[in-house]
């Protein structure tokens, strides 16, 4: 075995050595000498006198475009090639190590016991290389398909943060009867108007000498007639006299720094009129998205997760297997128009299951920005890169109690839906790494697609699954903290949601959504609508005003007994959102709100259709979910409650909880 270590061990590590990086030392030859050549040919194209020649300066700038484009191209694939050699040699030095050591194992007979120890090593090392070369390949490929994005469309992916700006400029230093450009790397914070600048020297290869940075006072473009340089513009800083005069390397590169840092047009100056809109910073450039984390949205996603666990929890490949894209766009414009929305249903074979998982994938894709945010985005990559398990679990624990609460009710809404799939694996085969495959780009998208992006996709991954595995902790428990930072009012309705896990008939019920329920169908429907009604519904306990669905608004006055339920529902909730604690003290009858009194004769035996789910707190009360049907419904002893029967038990009804039909 030693003799063959040769052969095994040593061409292997030799031969990547020769192909691999080689071939990156040639990639990095020929982009220093691309670079100090365009480095040249700029230099010489911004000494150019902007009194020259219209024709000759076109000129000058055409030759500029294409050695800057043969550089842009030549920077690109050495990066890829680096980033290539980075990530080959995890298994192509590991590899034939392990193959030399397993071989020196086998073959000797005394070393049987070490190789036993070595076992489990071996095999977690043998699915760890195989799975780093499977991500290696997915890897590369996106890359491949970015770098020719950026060939094709340069112009497409040079969209700067939306809070930061950096890159070289040409700061004019003035002396006694003597000015000078030097070139500085500067970068420029949007939030703090903080410009920070390091002196940059080509030949030594990099930044030279200490940061020195200002807060931005005003930017404004400096006229072309007013200095024989092109592509300035004049800053004032806060914290120190005098303007400062900078030299962008293009117009387009003026134009996005002076975008950045909020620019203006010189005072009288009208020969940039059409280009006013260019330097408004206060704009958006990315396209929102349709859906809206909005009481339409809540609604809408509560139907979608209803209609999966009571229909397809076991259906084999369930969020994997992609719908028909049209039937997917066609059920969401339905479910998110008012004026359609009741006419959805769901409970039949219509619509497939994967055409509703889809559209709750499609929902969240369209959402202008990740439930997760652009803002705590980094934060629960890191989060997710720690070694530690337990403190991934803190600290994201500790980031999702930071979010908008909009967005942290709407994921703790899938998460526990999401969690109830992982718990049904044996039958659809999707576990909570399966989840995360599917939900983490979705959840935490990145703002811009770059390598660093790509190259996150797994601990995106494995922030959902972090998130599914400890959903009950993670949102039930308000962290030490963050207490500060929440209203006392949700604190309070958070801790009375985590000590009651299901929705009591004594709080405030949350609007699920109308089932067109016109008969009970079977036991089974209701035990499973019960078990559903009571999770999703305990999900966002905490709000602090129901979330009427639109459609219902907009349907309404189809009939009297709708009307009326729309106007108790209305009287539940005072004038600042807040639920009305003294509601059960004040009955609020469905059908004359003015008077209780007229109860007694007209609701006996009358049937009635529930609005809310609800959850019995005693063995007097009847637990049902949102649509549920109650026969021969009657005045009660129980000031605000009624009497009705379900599945042939009589229990007592909360008053303002029924629609009478």
């Amino acid at each position: 075995m030693i003799e063959n270590a040769n052969d095994v061990l040593i061409l292997p590590l030799e031969r990547f050595r020769k192909e691999q990086i080689s071939a990156a030392k040639e990639a990095r030859k020929k982009y220093d000498k691309e670079t100090e050549k365009y480095c040249a040919v700029l230099d010489k194209h911004l000494s150019l006198s902007a009194k020259k020649k219209e024709s000759h300066l076109h000129e000058a700038d055409s030759q500029v475009d294409s050695v800057r484009q043969h550089f842009y191209e030549v920077s690109l694939e050495y990066v890829f090639k680096v980033q290539e050699v980075q990530e080959r040699k995890m298994f192509d030095f590991v590899e034939p190590l392990l193959a030399f050591l397993q071989g020196l194992f086998t073959y000797y007979h005394h070393g049987y016991e070490l190789a036993k120890d070595f076992n489990h090593f071996k095999t977690d090392l043998t699915i760890s290389i195989q799975n780093t070369r499977n991500r290696f390949e997915s890897t590369r490929s996106e890359v491949e398909s970015l770098m020719r994005k950026m060939k094709e469309n340069p112009h497409e992916h040079k969209s700067n943060s939306q809070h930061i700006m950096e890159g070289y400029l040409f700061i004019q230093e003035k002396r006694p009867f003597v000015s000078s450009w030097v070139k500085y790397y500067c970068t420029y914070q949007r939030e703090p108007k903080r410009m920070t600048t390091v002196l940059f020297d080509q030949k030594s290869g990099g930044k030279v000498g200490e940061e020195e940075s200002f807060i931005l006072k005003s930017c404004i473009r400096r006229k072309t007639e007013s200095i024989e340089k092109r592509f300035c513009f004049d800053v004032e800083a806060m914290d120190r006299p005098g303007v400062i005069t900078m030299q962008a390397l293009s117009e387009e590169d003026r134009r996005l720094w002076m975008e950045a840092m909020d620019g203006r047009e010189p005072v009288g100056y009208h020969g940039y009129q059409g280009r006013s809109k260019v330097y408004n910073l206060n704009r958006d450039h990315q396209s929102e998205g349709v859906a809206q984390l909005d009481v339409i949205g809540f609604n809408v996603v509560k139907k979608f997760i209803y209609a999966l666990e009571t229909r397809g929890i076991d259906e084999q490949g369930l969020y994997r297997i992609v719908g028909v894209n049209s039937r997917v766009q066609k059920l969401l414009g339905l479910a998110m128009d008012p004026k359609t929305c009741a006419d959805v249903e769901l409970d039949g074979q219509e619509w497939e299951i994967k055409t509703i998982t889809s559209a709750i994938k499609y929902y969240f894709r369209m959402l202008p920005a990740p439930l997760t945010t652009y803002q705590y985005q980094r934060n629960f990559i890191k989060a997710a890169k720690l070694d530690n398990p337990e403190a991934r679990v803190t600290e994201i624990h500790q980031i999702v109690h930071r979010l908008p609460e909009k967005n942290r009710q709407m994921l703790e809404l899938l998460t526990k839906h999401l969690a109830n799939v992982a718990n049904n694996h044996q039958q659809n085969l999707m576990t909570v790494a399966n989840l995360g495959v599917v939900f983490g780009p979705t959840l935490l998208r990145p703002q811009e697609e770059t390598v660093a992006a790509i190259m996150d996709i797994k601990f995106q991954n494995i922030v959902v699954e972090i998130l599914i595995e400890n959903h009950e902790k993670i949102f039930r428990e308000v962290p030490a903290g963050v207490c500060g930072l929440i209203n006392p009012q949700l604190q309070l309705s958070r801790r009375r949601s985590a000590e009651n896990k299901a929705p009591s008939c004594s709080e405030r019920p949350l609007t699920l959504f109308h089932t067109p329920t016109h008969s009970v169908k079977g036991e089974h429907r209701n035990s499973v609508g019960n078990s559903v009604g009571n999770s999703v519904g305990s999900d966002l306990q905490q709000q602090r005003a129901p979330l009427s669905s639109a459609c219902n608004s907009s349907s309404g006055g189809s009939s009297g007994g709708s009307s009326q339920g729309l106007t108790s529902r209305h009287s539940l909730t005072s004038n600042d959102g807040e639920a009305d604690p003294a509601r059960h003290s004040r009955p609020n009858s469905l059908l004359n709100p003015k008077s209780t009194g007229s109860i007694t004769s007209s609701v006996a035996g009358r049937r009635a259709r529930a609005l809310y789910a609800c959850k019995a707190e005693h063995n007097s009360e009847l637990s049902f979910i949102a649509g549920t049907i109650f026969e021969n419904v009657r005045p009660s002893r129980e000031p605000g409650w009624l009497e009705g029967t379900l599945d042939g038990r009589a229990g007592l009804i909360p008053e303002n909880y029924l629609e009478f039909v």
